[in-house]
């Protein structure tokens, strides 16, 4: 008798996971990465170990001690994600799906698996207490079954207090620009052939995308100021996020953030660079201008779901000059932190003896699949003989799908691909989208909007599918490989 794990239940076991404190390995001077001012220290930090569990998606927050011991100034924060060993692991086994740095309760420095160096101009810096409270939300991805240990770090640039680099140096804090506002999971989904010319922007294109809430993509600026930085955030298929400011009704652009994409199928992967603000700019506001985001993604490839936009901006806590962007242009071309990452060195594609389900024969009618120990039971590409083959469902009826993992907190989704969708599993292979889009969420159960599970451990086919062989696969877990058959 099936006992599918209850949102109650996990709602628990999540505020239990919550409250654990990571261990966290001691803070070391770092080999200065890049010409700094004399008395700039050069810090690193790991935090952890993290065990990652077999096929891990959730979030977690824990309070983080791992900062320096005086007060002073941070002005860069350079984030990655390693084994014991000091390497980064394949971004296609274990996945930096986000690290936020959270002070004093407010977004300040994050990371994706872009791994963009946030690095401000000479003479401003993030003002450091001892006494502020820092707190990591992560959410580390392990995509496939077998677990795992890693470490998130930064190195910072740090001057303390009473040095000489420390004179004169100007305040500036995070203002958190994101296309969903502040939430703890803020994703959309982009499908394939949406939006105009294979392109969709959110939230413009988007059907209220904010239902009878509060507009979650602008912010009113409080005080006048200047801003001094500003990079950009997307998942794989993003294009560019914008950053634009509205005034007395007239609306200019301040800065693209394009994905620089290093991967050879094109803006499919990880395998990219976000482009940043060079040195040099800075933009004037003044109180009551209306700071927006919006995120451009490319809809011919695929569908891209738990999709981001965020553009994270430094602004001075004073006014520190900068250009009227009414009566200069200001949106100058970004600058990249880094190339290739050799942790994205796994394209995937290429042929692995997985079958043509399309040329296999028939399965059994089932009303069911189930999936257990990641495995789809009936028609997963991995199994030989009969088991191997597609299970059948007749044309209007649909085929349910049930996750008996999601009692391990493991999430699954039935997500279609174009066939024969059965080559090896890499950073780029296999793409959601096809001639026919469907995808079933995550299919599991955790903490509404903390989480990307659907809250439910089944899923039906769309019962309009026509006939024909229809192959899909888990995003969460791209190994797994499974298709149906309507007749």
């Amino acid at each position: 008798m099936r006992r599918p794990m209850t949102p109650a239940r996990a709602l628990s076991i999540a505020t239990c996971a919550l409250a654990a404190l990571a261990l966290v390995a001691p803070a070391a001077e770092a080999k200065a990465p890049h010409p700094t001012p004399s008395g700039v220290r050069h810090l690193h930090y790991a935090f952890g170990p993290l065990t990652i569990k077999p096929g891990q998606n959730t979030i977690d927050l824990a309070v983080n001690t791992q900062r320096p011991k005086v007060n002073g100034w941070i002005t860069r924060f350079k984030p990655n994600l390693v084994r014991a060993n000091g390497k980064v692991p394949p971004v296609d086994v274990i996945h930096l799906h986000h690290a936020v740095w959270l002070v004093n309760l407010k977004p300040t420095w994050a990371s994706g698996e872009e791994k963009t160096t946030a690095e401000l101009p000479k003479g401003f810096g993030w003002r450091y207490k001892t006494s502020d409270r820092w707190l990591l939300n992560h959410m580390i991805h392990n995509l496939t079954p077998n677990q795992d240990k890693v470490w998130i770090t930064w190195d910072i640039d740090f001057i303390p207090d009473g040095s000489k680099a420390a004179k004169g140096i100007r305040r500036i804090d995070t203002q958190w620009m994101d296309v969903e506002g502040i939430k703890a999971y803020p994703v959309f989904d982009v499908l394939q052939g949406s939006g105009t010319n294979g392109r969709y922007t959110f939230p413009d294109q988007a059907v209220d995308p904010y239902g009878s809430g509060p507009i979650r993509n602008q912010w009113v600026v409080d005080h006048d100021a200047t801003l001094v930085a500003a990079l950009g955030h997307l998942h794989p298929g993003g294009l560019w996020t914008d950053l634009e400011l509205t005034r007395n009704g007239r609306t200019a652009e301040l800065f693209r953030s394009r994905a620089h994409y290093y991967e050879p199928a094109g803006p499919v992967s990880w395998d990219v660079s976000m482009g940043v603000t060079p040195s040099n700019w800075r933009v004037a506001v003044k109180k009551g201008d209306v700071l927006s985001v919006h995120a451009t993604y490319g809809t011919q490839r695929g569908s891209w779901y738990e999709s981001m936009g965020i553009m994270p901006v430094a602004i001075t806590a004073r006014p520190a000059g900068g250009k009227d962007p009414f009566k200069t242009n200001v949106a100058v071309k970004g600058v990249l932190t880094h190339g290739h990452l050799p942790e994205n060195d796994n394209h995937g594609g290429q042929e692995v003896g997985l079958a043509d389900a399309r040329k296999l024969p028939s399965g059994p009618s089932l009303n069911e699949v189930d999936i257990n120990n990641f495995v789809y039971q009936q028609g997963d590409l991995s199994l030989a003989g009969s088991a191997g083959r597609p299970p059948v469902v007749p044309a209007g009826q649909s085929l349910t799908f049930f996750n008996g993992d999601a009692k391990k907190n493991i999430f699954h989704t039935i997500t279609g691909c174009r066939a024969p969708c059965n080559g090896a599993t890499g950073i780029a292979f296999p793409l959601a989208g096809g001639p026919t889009i469907f995808d079933s969420a995550e299919l599991g159960f955790g903490p509404a909007g903390f989480t990307a599970a659907a809250n439910t451990d089944t899923w039906q086919t769309p019962p309009d599918l026509v006939a024909g062989t229809f192959t899909y696969f888990c995003r969460i877990h791209p190994f797994m490989r499974g298709a149906f058959r309507v007749q």
